[in-house]
């Protein structure tokens, strides 16, 4: 089904050329053959196909498929309505060739390593489809999230949405915390702890601090892996103590005002309830799908609620970074041999990221497009809440290094977790024994790894 049958097959019809006699002119004329008939086929017969999209982006994609339809009249395209997750979770269960798989559909970026280990998506032209849709400009789709959908150089998606994590501020609750906001705030001033809340037991917000100091977690190298956290504290540079030393004064400050910040399951309730208007929180970093729950907790309007770069938070100097993730769009690996269906497939991705209709497209799917200008989304009839998460986003988005996507990197979950979580009990007396414990963990790791 992979592209290797494909090379056995055209090796094949080289060989009976040659046995034939045939020369490059008969070669040539043979694949003007070909190409008519597939273009006969793109007009004549019914050409089949699925899409996956959820309840609420329906409307959007019927949309979007009309506009694919024009320019293939022939095709018969419909929706699959069912959740991403829900639908991903089948594939898993089953594979490729199950009817209730559509031909295309969303997958966020944490399952491209196991969707590509099965074997589930087919081989795209990414870099053709970013010429199409447009905005990227020099190597930013490259370098970007289109970049990072890659294994072995071959593009297994393109990207639909970007993710990253951004600060949402309790405009009130900074005011009476004396929090000046046109200047960045520096973590480790905030000195009851309670200022910004930041779940760092989870290493994929910890990971906020951990960037802006360039620490490996966990690293794929071409002898295999590595991670800065197996050295020991005295090897560790400077900037990179720094950050353990920020993390367990955080942690020394809510252990002693006994927060419910080390608790993971109280502690989604207890930020919550500090992020309350005239509670202790003003700062919270969280990522843009947050926007309607915190919303209700401070208030739906840009007076209550700001919304700011994760960047605009420092440790030790140092601007905060998260990941450059998101979400993709793929093609089901069972018409990677057939180009019409392809072809086809490959403008549907286009479509429904055409950056014309991207302020629409965020409405139906809450989705943002990593090719299109703040600018255009600024101006738009959007609420004024809503443009600051985009802009946010973008700009937290931009100077966010590439999240891992190996699948390896599973393991840094729990490990980081469990170090994070054990000062509670092992009550570390300095930063350097909170930091043995998660070298420790992170060495038994490395061991099994």
């Amino acid at each position: 089904m992979k592209k290797f049958l494909m090379v056995l097959v055209v090796l094949a019809m080289v060989i009976s050329l040659v046995a034939c006699g045939g020369d490059s002119t008969s070669e040539s004329n043979n694949n003007d053959e070909t190409a008519k008939e597939e273009t006969a086929k793109m007009d004549n017969e019914t050409v089949s196909l699925t899409v996956q999209a959820e309840e609420g982006w329906k409307d959007y994609y019927q949309k979007a498929l009309v506009r694919v339809k024009e320019k293939y009249p022939n095709a018969d395209i419909s929706l699959n309505v069912v959740s991403s997750f829900d639908h991903l979770d089948s594939l898993d269960a089953t594979d490729v060739t199950n009817e209730d798989i559509a031909d295309v559909f969303a997958y966020p970026a944490d399952r491209l390593a196991g969707l590509s280990q099965k074997e589930a998506l087919a081989f795209i032209d990414g870099p053709a489809i970013a010429q199409k849709v447009g905005g990227y400009q020099g190597n930013s789709y490259e370098e970007g999230f289109g970049g990072n959908l890659k294994v072995d150089d071959h593009y297994l998606g393109f990207p639909m949405n970007i993710e990253t994590l951004i600060l949402f501020v309790n405009k009130a609750n900074a005011n009476a915390n004396g929090l000046d906001l046109n200047n960045k705030v520096e973590f480790t001033t905030l000195d009851n702890g309670q200022t910004m809340l930041l779940p760092v037991f989870n290493a994929w917000f910890a990971v906020a601090l951990t960037n802006a100091a360039d620490i490996e977690l966990l690293e794929k190298t071409d002898g295999g892996f590595r991670s800065d956290l197996t050295a020991d504290w005295a090897d560790l540079p400077e900037q990179k103590r720094a950050v353990f030393t920020a993390l367990y004064d955080y942690w020394k400050k809510h252990d002693e005002l006994g927060t419910s910040l080390w608790d993971k399951d109280a502690a989604w309730g207890y930020m919550d309830t500090a992020f309350k208007t005239g509670n202790a929180a003003a700062l919270r970093i969280e990522g843009p799908w947050s926007t309607p729950n915190l919303s209700k907790v401070v208030g739906d309007n840009a007076n209550d609620l700001d919304i700011l770069s994760i960047g605009s938070v420092t440790v030790n100097g140092m601007p905060l970074k998260h990941w450059q993730g998101g979400w993709a769009l793929g093609i089901n690996a069972r018409i990677e041999d057939d180009p019409v269906k392809m072809d086809i497939a490959q403008d549907i991705i286009a479509e429904i990221v055409n950056p014309e209709y991207a302020v629409d497209f965020f409405k139906s799917t809450g989705k943002i497009l990593e090719n299109v200008d703040g600018a255009v989304y600024d101006s738009s009839d959007l609420s004024d809440v809503d443009k600051k998460v985009i802009l946010a986003t973008l700009e937290s988005f931009k100077n966010a290094p590439a999240r891992p996507l190996f699948s390896e990197w599973g393991a840094v979950w729990d490990t980081w977790q469990n170090a994070i979580l054990s000062w509670t009990s092992l009550k570390p007396a300095s930063a350097q024994e909170a930091y043995q414990q998660v070298q420790a963990s992170f060495q038994s790791m490395m061991a099994n790894n």
